[in-house]
C-alpha cells in the first residue's frame, strides 16, 4: 500500500460489530491491506453508552463532539482535537454527550481480527 490521505467521506460506516449503541465504524486500512494497524472514522450518535475490554491497543482522535472514556482508575472527558489512549487489556465505557461524536482511530494490531 503506498502513501494516501483520507477524508470522512471516504469512509462507509457500519454498525459497531457487537455493538448494542448507536455507533458506527468505518475501516479505511486494516488486514486486507497488509498493513500492521488498523485505521478509521467512528460516529457515535448523541447519549450512546458502551462498555467493554479493549483487545488491542486504540488511539481514538476526537475530531467534533464530546465523549467520555470511564474506567476503574478515573474518567477523561475529550472534544476535537484531543486524543485517548487506550490500551490492550483496560476495561472501558466510553459514553457521548448531547452532540455525539465524530472520531478517527488508530489500532495496533488489527482490531476486527482479535473480535473474532
Amino acid at each position: 500500500m503506498k502513501m494516501q490521505k483520507f477524508a470522512i467521506t471516504d469512509a462507509v460506516l457500519d454498525r459497531s460489530p457487537g455493538q448494542k449503541a448507536d455507533i458506527s465504524v468505518g475501516n479505511l486500512v486494516d488486514e486486507r491491506h497488509g498493513g500492521p494497524i488498523t485505521i478509521g472514522y467512528g460516529r457515535y450518535a448523541p447519549g450512546q453508552s458502551l462498555t467493554e475490554t479493549i483487545v488491542v491497543d486504540d488511539v481514538m482522535i476526537v475530531l467534533e463532539g464530546r465523549l467520555s472514556v470511564a474506567t476503574e482508575a478515573g474518567t477523561v472527558t475529550a472534544g476535537p482535537g484531543e486524543i485517548v489512549y487506550m490500551p490492550k487489556g483496560e476495561t472501558v465505557t466510553i459514553s457521548t454527550h448531547e452532540e455525539g461524536a465524530l472520531t478517527a482511530y488508530v489500532t495496533y494490531p488489527h482490531w476486527r481480527p482479535a473480535h473474532a
